[in-house]
């Protein structure tokens, strides 16, 4: 459930002018309007403001069993400048001073530590971009309260880099974006926002494959080059975003398995005091959805990309390297373009190269013994063309390798993510799972 740190700025049905004035529930002038979204900015400091918010969010609590919210737009809240044409270094100074709204930061605190208080499973996941400290730090130990901050620098790095070739990308830039977290904060990452998804933007899988989405994604027909590079790139862009970004993974909307088309509202059109007219769409209702059939359907390509997803969740719920406290970077090679890290007891290798294939790679890893692929983005259930054997075994040697105790040599095709586990660490089959097996044995 999103919670919205400003308002609409519509007289006629919301909250704006609700007595005649303006600052009935908002400040007054223009500190009471947001000038970028044309919204209103609540009071957080009147009493019967922070009672209507406080009231909403349990109401939806205990109404609806909503199990936690975003809160939308919080580096908005927190300080006067909104956050707009700011550039926050880190220097606490920035955090701790006369932009600071201390009043809304109270708001955040009062309202965190009621959902927990109230109900202790409950979560709370702020949107901040600044790196506010103490932003996921418990109320009682002087932090805002939330459990999780949501990680948006990355989606923006990756819109950055699909404006280039992917000969250009740097692998120390794709990683930088992806760790820059404060330690131990937890955070929500996501590939790309509901926002590409509205017309006007572009989401990931249409910067890859452009037009060639309406005529080459159906299996019946051949693939291009344009189709090919870009289901490739889009399982490694998920999957070093959910390996790499923090320790909660975010989808939106379809976006998942390359939905081609974009969602667009009915509207009609506006006349700007400017003069200026924005074109409507009729009041259409024919972009006003999502088809999700799509990833369904076998006779396209779009399937593959679902069940790649699918896949990913299920090496998660696996060997819940998200929540392990054990991330190490071993390798990020800008001319090889590869990078090696760990996750857990997981080693992923990713080969970025546009058609360097490496037989034969040695990648650090950490413990010994007997590896296995659990997943691969090159498989033909996803899409790929199956080059790596998921029948052979990948046994660890000793002796120092990228600052790694242990190595491993194995086949990094070009552009290919594949994940190692070892064999020891397979979750044991319990209950009716093992049940099933024993009956499959006899």
């Amino acid at each position: 459930m999103d919670l919205k740190g400003h308002a609409s700025n519509n007289v006629l049905d919301g909250l704006n002018m609700f007595d005649g004035t303006d600052a009935h529930y908002f400040h007054s002038g223009s500190k009471g309007h947001h000038w970028m979204w044309d919204s209103r900015l609540f009071n957080y400091g009147s009493w019967e403001v922070l009672r209507f918010l406080l009231s909403n969010a349990r109401w939806w609590l205990e109404e609806y069993k909503f199990d936690g919210f975003r809160f939308d737009g919080v580096t908005s809240m927190m300080y006067t400048h909104h956050g707009l044409q700011v550039a926050f270094t880190g220097n606490y100074n920035e955090y701790f001073g006369y932009a600071t709204d201390v009043d809304a930061v109270v708001y955040l605190m009062l309202v965190n530590d009621m959902i927990h208080g109230l109900y202790p499973e409950a979560v709370t996941i702020g949107e901040d971009v600044s790196g506010m400290p103490t932003f996921c730090l418990p109320v009682q130990d002087g932090g805002v309260g939330f459990d999780y901050r949501l990680h948006m620098a990355v989606a923006d790095k990756w819109i950055e880099l699909l404006k280039k070739r992917d000969e250009d990308w740097k692998m120390g830039d794709i990683v930088y974006t992806l760790v820059n977290r404060r330690w131990l904060e937890k955070c929500v990452v996501y590939a790309e926002s509901h926002d590409q998804a509205l017309v006007g933007d572009k989401t990931i899988a249409f910067w890859l494959m452009d037009k060639d989405m309406y005529d080459f994604m159906s299996l019946d027909r051949p693939s291009t080059p344009l189709i090919d590079r870009g289901i490739a790139l889009h399982k490694m862009i998920r999957l070093i975003t959910m390996g790499l970004g923090g320790e909660g993974y975010l989808n939106f909307m379809g976006n998942e398995f390359g939905h081609p088309e974009w969602i667009d509202f009915p509207r009609g059109e506006q006349h700007l005091p400017s003069g200026k007219v924005i074109p409507g769409n009729n009041f259409s209702y024919d972009k006003c959805r999502r088809r999700f059939d799509l990833g369904d359907a076998n006779y396209l390509r779009y399937k593959g990309m679902q069940q790649f997803d699918q896949a990913m969740q299920h090496v998660e719920a696996k060997y819940g390297f998200m929540t392990s406290e054990h991330q190490y970077i071993s390798r990020k090679d800008k001319g090889e373009r590869v990078i090696v890290f760990e996750r857990g007891n997981l080693v992923f290798v990713f080969n970025f190269h546009w058609h360097e294939s490496y037989c034969g790679y040695r990648v650090g890893c950490s413990k010994p013994g007997k590896y296995k692929i659990v997943l691969d983005s090159d498989d033909l259930l996803f899409g790929g063309f199956n080059r790596l054997n998921h029948d052979v075994e990948f046994f660890s040697t000793e002796g120092w390798y990228d600052n790694r105790p242990r190595s491993l040599l194995v086949y990094a095709p070009n552009r290919t993510a594949v994940v190692y586990a070892l064999v020891e660490d397979e979750p044991k089959a319990t209950g009716n799972l093992q049940l099933t097996q024993n009956v499959k044995n006899c």
